[in-house]
C-alpha cells in the first residue's frame, strides 16, 4: 500500500536528517538504515506517527543517545529521535518528584533536579541516555538499598501500539505500569515520566586498592560498608578496586585525576597497547597488571555533587556484557569466572581478557521484567574493549561468562547483546507471561517489534508470523 501525500507530508516534515541516514550505537557494534528519521516535538505527533505506521504497516522505534550495546533500539522503517522532547512538565518540592519528556537526556535531568534542590538516589556509570530508554532495560547503579532507576518511576505516559495515550501508575493501569517501566521499548513510545527523587545530596567518595579474594570472603560485609559500593576486578591477577560512597556534609573536594596518569596513560597509551594487543594477546594480563599498579594502586579521596560521584569516563567503544545473579550466589560466580581466565591464562591459545570486571549491587523490587525483581542481586559486568573501534575476540569469553553466570541463577542486563531466549527467560522472570499478555495488548500489530523483540520477548511461533509479515511489508514498500 502506498503511503498517502497526506501522511508522506507529514512524516517528510519531522525528518531531521537527509535521506539516507544510518544509525549507529555508541559502540558502533549495531547500526540500521531508518527509512524516516524523525524528530517529534509533541505527543499528538508521536500519535499520529503511530497510527501511520499502523496503517501501512511499518515499525517505530524511538531512540535516545544508542548507548546500548546491542541492537536494542534499531530498525529499517521509523526511527524516531526524541531529544526535542525534552521539557520539564512538573515538579513537586512536598514529594520530592518530578514530572518530563521521556526525551529528556540525563544528564539535563541532574541539572533541572539539582536546581530545584532535588536529585536522583544512584545512577549508572554514564548521563548521556534518556530518561526513556534508561528506564526501558532497568538503567541500574550500585547500593544494595538503592534499586535500579526504572523501580524510581512512579507514573509514567505512552502512546501504545493503537496510537492511544496512556498513563498509567500504581493505581491505574497497574499492569501496564508494572510492565512499562522496563517495556524493552516493546509496548510504545513513553513520552512522560515522573521519577521519585530526595533532596539533592553530596557525595563523599574513597577509592581503595584490594585483593579480590578477601572481597569476596568477606563480600557481605564489603556491601553492607557504604551506602554504595563498586568493585572493580583485574583479570588475570588477584587486584581490585574498591569505591565507597556515602551522603555527606562535607565540603567540595574535586577528584584528584591526573591528566598525565589518568587521560594521557589510561586512556591514549592504553589504547595504543591494546591495539598492539590485537596481535599479541599474551600482552595483556602484564597490562592489566601495570595499570593496576600504576593507576588504581593507591587510595583516591573527593566529595561533590551526588550525580558528579556516581558517573565516570567509560573510555573507548567496547564489547560489553552484564548479568546480574542472586546477591547470595555472587562470591561463588566470580570465584568461578576467575577460576576460568586464569586456567586460560595456562593454555597457550587461552582466552585473554580485558580489565576491569565491574561488580555492582542492587536491592530487588517489583518491576516485571527488572533483573532484581523480587531478589537482591549483584551485577557482573565483563568488557572488551575496541581500541580505535577495532574488532578484538570476545565470543569465547562471552560463551564461558554466560555459562557460568546462568549456573548461578543470572539475568541478562537487557541494554546488553546476550543469548537467553523466549523459554529461558520465562523460567528466569516469573512475571514474563505477564509481561507478554501486556504486550500483545498494546502492541497487536507489532509496531514496535525489531530483531531484537523477536528474538527475546516474542513466542517462537509468533516471530515466525512476524518474520513473514515483515517480508510482505518490505517487498510492498
Amino acid at each position: 500500500m502506498k503511503i498517502s501525500d497526506a501522511d508522506t507530508q507529514f512524516l517528510e516534515s519531522l525528518r531531521c536528517q537527509v535521506r539516507g541516514y544510518r544509525f549507529h550505537n555508541w559502540a558502533r557494534t549495531f547500526s540500521s538504515q531508518p527509512r524516516f528519521y524523525l524528530a517529534p516535538t509533541t505527543e499528538q505527533e508521536i500519535v499520529r506517527i503511530v497510527r501511520i505506521a499502523r496503517s501501512y504497516s511499518m515499525t517505530v522505534k524511538p531512540i535516545g543517545s544508542g548507548h546500548s550495546p546491542s541492537d536494542i533500539a534499531c530498525t529499517d522503517s521509523i526511527m524516531l529521535n526524541m531529544d526535542k522532547m525534552n521539557r520539564v512538565l512538573a515538579h513537586d518540592a512536598q514529594a520530592c518528584t518530578a514530572t518530563v519528556e521521556g526525551g529528556m537526556r540525563l544528564h539535563e535531568l541532574h541539572n533541572v533536579l539539582w536546581q530545584r534542590n532535588m536529585a536522583l538516589s544512584t545512577l549508572g556509570s554514564i548521563s548521556d541516555q534518556s530518561i526513556a530508554g534508561a528506564l526501558a532495560t532497568a538503567t541500574h547503579g550500585t547500593g544494595i538499598n538503592y534499586s535500579d532507576l526504572s523501580a524510581m518511576v512512579v507514573e509514567l505516559t505512552l502512546v501504545d501500539g493503537h496510537g492511544h495515550v496512556r498513563t498509567c501508575n500504581t493505581e491505574t493501569d497497574s499492569d501496564l505500569f508494572a510492565a512499562a517501566r522496563c517495556s524493552l521499548g516493546a509496548l510504545g513510545v513513553i513520552t512522560r515520566v515522573t521519577v521519585q527523587c530526595e533532596p539533592a545530596f553530596w557525595l563523599h567518595a574513597v577509592q581503595e586498592p584490594a585483593r579480590l579474594g578477601p572481597v569476596l570472603d568477606n563480600l557481605f560485609e564489603v556491601i553492607g560498608s557504604a551506602e554504595h559500593v563498586r568493585v572493580w576486578w583485574f583479570p588475570h591477577s588477584d587486584n581490585a578496586v574498591v569505591w565507597r560512597a556515602n551522603r555527606t556534609q562535607r565540603r567540595q573536594r574535586t577528584n584528584p585525576e591526573s591528566f598525565v596518569r589518568d587521560r594521557l596513560y589510561g586512556f591514549h597509551v592504553y589504547q595504543l597497547q591494546l591495539l598492539k594487543a590485537r596481535m599479541w594477546p599474551d600482552d595483556i594480563p602484564a597490562l592489566s597488571r601495570e595499570h593496576f599498579a600504576r593507576r588504581f594502586d593507591r587510595r583516591l579521596e573527593w566529595v561533590d555533587q551526588g550525580f558528579r560521584v556516581f558517573n565516570f569516563d567509560c573510555l573507548f567503544p567496547q564489547y560489553v556484557n552484564e548479568w546480574a545473579v542472586p546477591v547470595e550466589r555472587a562470591a561463588d560466580a566470580l570465584r568461578a569466572l576467575q577460576a576460568w581466565v586464569d586456567g586460560e591464562e595456562q593454555k597457550r591459545s587461552g582466552v585473554r581478557v580485558h580489565f576491569p570486571v565491574e561488580i555492582r549491587f542492587v536491592q530487588r523490587n517489583d518491576v516485571w521484567l527488572s533483573p532484581a525483581y523480587n531478589q537482591d542481586v549483584c551485577y557482573i559486568g565483563v568488557i572488551m574493549y575496541r581500541p580505535y573501534h577495532r574488532p578484538v575476540p570476545y565470543k569465547r569469553y562471552w560463551s564461558a561468562y554466560e555459562d557460568i553466570m546462568r549456573a548461578h541463577g543470572g539475568r541478562p542486563h537487557w541494554a546488553k547483546a546476550h543469548k537467553m531466549y523466549f523459554h529461558e527467560l520465562q523460567q528466569r522472570y516469573p512475571r514474563f507471561l505477564d509481561f507478554a499478555r501486556v504486550r500483545r495488548d498494546c502492541d497487536p500489530d507489532n509496531i514496535f517489534v525489531n530483531d531484537y523483540l523477536l528474538r527475546h520477548v516474542l513466542p517462537p511461533g509468533e516471530a515466525q508470523r512476524s518474520d513473514a509479515q515483515i517480508a510482505a511489508d518490505q517487498a510492498r514498500l
